[in-house]
């Protein structure tokens, strides 16, 4: 098992849902550790290094005699950086392969985040407002239409000026808010719990009661979710699940010459009602 770096939140329970699963098959695994948001930040990938690291790691695997790789992305995003000398079956967690060759488990933003909106609105809001992440994550791209569809779907008219930029950020949590709640919004649906924060700090200082005044949905189910007064609702992402499937895949091609897995494959997320 290759990560991209052990110490992101979603890391290590993958990590723990494939070590699960191989031991109920009997197999062991070897951890390395790539620590690449410690050493080159959150825009690692952008940097050619990152590439001769990940490829001296798969070496590193091969000299040991693995059976087979399976590759954990920090975030959900194309990934390239598998050798193409690479001897072994490789599968890619958290993440998909550039040319869908090699088989890679993510998790349906989209239909997660539209079910979400939509219960929303059957919970009676009128104006939700959209709390973004960065421009040009895959991420932010698939919840902003999963908004969108809930919206257009229940009659609502999709308003460019109630989706703002948080930037996965608690202070661009705050600011969003701000902005949001003075438009008027009845409700809030922000991309991760750490904007969410933000959304919360803002509300106690204006005097707004969370889940009175104003709904909030969010996504991550960290376990600041739980410490917010109220707790926070939030959209669990399958990590273990992502996890055992993973394995589960990388042990049906080592043991069955002509299984064939789905290049993608999409895990549903579930809602923590709060």
């Amino acid at each position: 098992v290759i990560t991209e770096d052990l110490t992101v939140f979603n890391t290590a329970e993958i990590v723990d849902g494939i070590n699960e699963y191989l031991d109920e098959k009997g197999y062991s695994f070897i951890l390395g550790n790539l620590r690449l948001y410690k050493k080159y930040d959150n825009d690692f990938y952008k940097n050619d290094e990152y590439i001769n690291a990940a490829g001296r790691e798969f070496r590193v695997m091969i000299s040991q005699r693995v059976a087979g790789i399976i590759y954990i992305g920090a975030h959900v995003r194309e990934i390239d950086i598998v050798p193409s000398d690479c001897t072994v079956p490789v599968v890619v967690a958290y993440g998909f392969d550039k040319d869908k060759k090699i088989p890679s488990i993510i998790y349906d933003d989209e239909e997660a985040v539209y079910e979400a909106v939509s219960s929303l609105v059957d919970n009676g809001a009128k104006k939700i407002g959209l709390i973004k992440g960065e421009k040009g994550s895959l991420h932010t791209a698939a919840r902003e239409r999963g908004y969108r569809r809930a919206l257009k779907e229940k009659g609502i008219k999709v308003d460019s000026g109630l989706e703002l930029a948080g930037n996965w950020e608690r202070k661009g949590g705050y600011t969003a808010a701000k902005k949001l709640i003075a438009k008027g919004v009845d409700a809030i649906f922000s991309m991760s719990d750490t904007m969410s924060v933000g959304v919360y700090d803002y509300a106690n200082e204006a005097g707004i009661k969370i889940g009175t005044d104003l709904e909030i949905i969010s996504f991550d189910n960290r376990e600041i979710s739980e410490e917010l007064t109220p707790p926070l609702s939030s959209i669990a992402i399958p990590l273990s699940e992502i996890g055992r499937s993973a394995a589960d895949i990388m042990v049906n091609m080592l043991d069955n010459e002509e299984y064939q897995a789905e290049s993608i494959s999409k895990l549903k997320c579930r809602m923590i009602k709060r």
